[in-house]
């Protein structure tokens, strides 16, 4: 029993917390910040304003995540953004395939509360920020559920809150609204018309109740559905991010007046039920309920923060080098007219860069609150260039490189912008490579990793001399293409079978990107005309008669009369990707971008794959083979496709593909990461699509390592993720490692992209 006498007043619990870093937010840049600096030795508090994680992903909002791989619908090939994002969606993707966002908030849960130097403070909203000069000393929040107010003293913070709540009370520079297009020479820089903001999205979810469903509105839903301009494309099936147009706020202040946004967007969806239901327009509707309305907006801008570099729209397209890249964006430049839902206007602007971007270090840290590290949407970039690094994939690859970065700097005594000098910047992106993050044009030099200097073999390599014809027709009338990691060298012969019922010409092209790694095909390197006699299954053989000065990825491309096809083959090979001259309609419905004058952007076609389980590679033979899938390639940096494919493949008729790596004189060991092939190609969209499999179809299910002797070391199971790191309780000495790989979860080759040893 507690009787509490009458006082004059009291105080709420206060307790105090200390760490090496305070990351405050927890949407996905601020989840992967905080396990990434936790996992490298940093002890973390974590602290997020609402009940869950995940923010925009999570049960809350309800919103895909998405980054460079845009739903297939752009010309990025292999660039999902890796690291603990890229674990996040892989391991949803095993649990959750159908895209239920209730899991992906347990998802995010577990792995937070997995991390032992991670410490979790959930409803707790941060509401002051304490200075030691230029640079916070401490926050403290409230969370209304414990009645605590808790304080949490770091030498390192970082803003992932999404407005900047800790940046704004620090007196950070930042930035509201859009720039001048005389600032930055941004072409597509808006106008007053345009609107300075994008607004926020409240989603609702349907779902079929089996019998007819009542439904009579509120008062306050919207009663004239044409005051929403596009209001002929709303479906009855449609629900969820399937309705991001429902978009409102862009004419207000985007943070202080997010409640009164969000009664607007309660009117809109509550009105378009209203409709669905009872316009009679959809008969459809009848037997459906209104299962689910969001509760609070998912926001897309508010204030964006000033660091010593501001990406710009021309860094965006031109994807400038950075000698301090951390990350990547890829995302187009997507700009929303600031009326939303009530525009005449398109929903939005999309123009795509014609490949991934770099984003540096110094865009992730604030030019004048020396120890204030930023992440999500909150970087130091031009309104422009935000409508592409805003979204959550995105966010997420950069809450990553600060929280790598927390963390070096935290070992080490230093603030931010010291890690800008060469050896520390090396060594922050060298770690982050170490844990899967990819970086554009970057290669993990690990003197330490015994592989690097051992023989390396195998018991098979794959030779690509062909792809069997088993996988149907495609057909011709529709440009298709086969992406090929070619050598420096003669282009070798190809042989594709064409039906040609009618005969006729068929093109043939050898294309490229402007670079090696860079696959908007728009360069024709050479081209070569067949007039085809009539007849099904021809062999048609093309030879381009030229030679490549670099090794590169090209395409071979073929284009056909109506009536004509191309065989395909179902035998899937990691660094292989077909591809057609198509839009995807959520990026394109013409597949082709058209740059207005002036805009600063590129006008390009978009060759995009077709999602399993289609999208087969087009069977063809190619004289001499190509011979890419070297067992050295393990060693040399790089874990996905890019110039070439970057793994050992192992010969289809290997009954057990083994990588074998030896040394002369004997080595210690403690710790072997394995890296295996998760199809960066595909988005792994977290909620609502749904996915026609667990496990990439590249993805070794199961596998043993043991050393030269034959000794068991480890093995794993219904392996899933990209990577696998043993860690031996006992240091072993030895000559050799054998890694021996089981069956593949699909019709896939056996392929490992790196193994290291330290």
């Amino acid at each position: 029993m507690h009787i509490a006498p009458p006082a004059p007043s009291r105080s709420l619990r206060h307790q105090v917390l200390n760490a090496d870093l305070t990351v405050v937010g927890g949407g996905l840049a601020g989840v992967c910040a905080a396990i990434t600096a936790a996992r490298a030795g940093s002890r973390v508090v974590l602290v997020q304003d609402r009940p869950v994680l995940g923010g925009n992903a999570s049960s809350e909002v309800r919103l895909w995540v998405l980054g460079a791989t845009s739903h297939l619908g752009n010309n990025n090939r292999w660039s999902r953004e890796g690291g603990v994002i890229d674990e996040l969606l892989v391991e949803n993707l095993w649990r959750n395939p159908e895209g239920n966002p209730l899991l992906f908030d347990v998802l995010l849960l577990e792995k937070v509360r997995a991390e032992p130097n991670l410490t979790l403070l959930l409803n707790t909203a941060i509401n002051e920020v304490v200075k030691d000069g230029d640079a916070i000393a401490a926050v403290r929040g409230f969370n209304p559920q414990d009645s605590t107010v808790y304080e949490v003293r770091a030498p390192l913070v970082c803003d992932a809150s999404g407005d900047g709540v800790v940046g704004f009370l620090a007196g950070a520079a930042f930035r509201m609204g859009a720039e001048a297009r005389e600032e930055f020479h941004e072409g597509l820089a808006p106008d007053a018309a345009y609107g300075e903001l994008l607004g926020h999205t409240i989603y609702f979810y349907s779902k079929d109740a089996g019998r007819p469903i009542t439904y009579l509105p509120p008062a306050f839903a919207l009663q004239d559905i044409t005051a929403i301009p596009r209001w002929r494309n709303i479906k009855a099936g449609d629900m969820g991010c399937r309705f991001w147009w429902f978009e409102y706020g862009g004419r207000h202040d985007t943070v202080h007046d997010t409640e009164a946004i969000k009664w607007e967007l309660w009117k809109v969806v509550y009105g378009v039920w209203d409709h669905i239901k009872n316009s009679g327009r959809f008969p459809e509707a009848a037997n459906l309920t209104l299962e689910w309305v969001g509760t609070i907006p998912g926001k897309r801008e508010s204030r964006r923060f000033e660091g010593p570099v501001i990406l710009t729209q021309r860094h965006v397209v031109e994807a400038t080098r950075w000698e301090d890249t951390v990350a990547f964006g890829g995302w187009s430049l997507d700009l929303h007219p600031a009326d939303g839902v009530y525009s005449e206007r398109p929903g939005c602007n999309q123009y795509h860069p014609r490949r991934p971007y770099g984003i540096p270090l110094r865009c992730l840290f604030s030019r004048n609150v020396p120890n204030l590290l930023l992440a999500g949407r909150i970087i130091s970039v031009s309104h422009v260039a935000f409508s592409s690094t805003r979204v959550m994939a995105t966010c997420a690859h950069v809450g990553q490189a600060a929280g790598m970065a927390a963390a070096h700097c935290a070992r080490l005594g230093l603030r931010p912008a010291d890690l800008l000098a060469p050896a520390r910047l090396r060594a922050l992106q060298d770690d982050l490579l170490r844990t899967g993050q990819h970086l554009p044009q970057q290669v993990l030099r690990d003197p330490a990793d015994a592989v690097a200097s051992a023989r390396i073999t195998a018991s098979s390599t794959f030779v690509l001399d062909s792809l069997p014809a088993d996988g149907g027709r495609e057909p011709l009338e529709t440009p298709r293409g086969q992406w090929l990691p070619l050598a420096a060298g003669p282009v070798p012969r190809f042989t594709l079978r064409v039906d040609a019922p009618q005969g006729g010409p068929v093109q043939f092209e050898l294309r490229g990107g402007r670079t090696a790694d860079d696959f908007t095909p728009s360069e024709v390197l050479a081209r070569v005309e067949r007039i085809l006699p009539t007849g099904l299954d021809q062999a048609v053989e093309v030879d381009f008669g030229l030679s490549l000065p670099e090794r590169r990825y090209a395409l071979l491309a073929l284009h056909g009369q109506a009536g004509m096809a191309v065989a395909t083959s179902t035998l899937r090979v990691t660094g292989l990707v077909a591809v057609a001259r198509k839009g995807e309609k959520a990026v394109s419905s013409t597949g082709a971008q058209v740059a207005p004058a002036g805009s600063g952007v590129e006008s390009f076609e978009f060759w995009t794959p077709t999602r399993r389980p289609a999208g087969h590679n087009l069977a063809l033979t190619i004289t001499p083979p190509l011979a890419a899938f070297a067992p050295a390639n393990i060693a040399d940096g790089v874990d996905r496709p890019t110039d070439t494919v970057h793994a050992w493949v192992a010969d289809p008729a290997d009954p057990t593909p083994t990588l074998r790596v030896d040394w002369d004189t004997p080595r210690t060991l403690r710790t072997i990461d394995l890296w295996f092939d998760p199809d960066f190609d595909h988005p792994l969209e977290s909620v609502l699509m749904g996915h026609p499999e667990r496990a990439m179809p590249f993805m070794v299910a199961s596998w043993q390592l043991v050393d030269a002797q034959g000794t068991l070391l480890a093995e794993g199971r219904d392996q899933h993720q990209a990577r696998a790191t043993v860690t031996l309780t006992t240091p072993i000495t030895t000559t050799g490692l054998r890694l021996r790989c089981g069956a593949n979860h699909g019709r896939a080759l056996a392929a490992v992209f790196a193994l290291r040893a330290h």
